[in-house]
């Protein structure tokens, strides 16, 4: 990838940033249990333990409905890591290259890309 500007460049882009949201999505609810998990053991009274189990499981049956969407748009293969590390190996090599873009070229020249001229 040389030209990042180039429109032939972004083919795939989208869904490789969807299932980058989405990833990022499954580690939040992911988290999201753990961090509920911590707080039931802390809880001091049976109401608000009762609550925060609630909320817990509501948070387990989203997790479960994000890893099922995963895996319907095959970006996440958690019974098979060949086919998922194959997956990851694509993403480091798209980061790689991302980064090794020259997004700030030494010529920052505007003049020209203006309708008017500055004077």
């Amino acid at each position: 990838m040389n030209d990042y500007l180039d429109p032939i460049n972004s083919v795939g882009m989208p869904e490789q940033v969807d299932s980058a949201i989405a990833l990022d999505l499954l580690i939040t609810a992911k988290e999201t249990v753990r961090n509920y998990s911590i707080a039931l053991s802390e809880a001091a009274s049976p109401e608000v333990r009762t609550t925060i189990r609630n909320q817990m499981e509501a948070a387990i049956d989203y997790y479960e409905e994000v890893v099922e969407l995963l895996k319907k748009k095959k970006w996440f293969h958690p019974y098979d890591l060949s086919e998922q590390q194959l997956l990851d190996l694509k993403a480091a090599q798209t980061a790689v290259d991302i980064a090794g873009l020259d997004l700030f070229p030494n010529n920052n020249n505007r003049k020209g890309l203006f309708p008017t001229p500055p004077e």
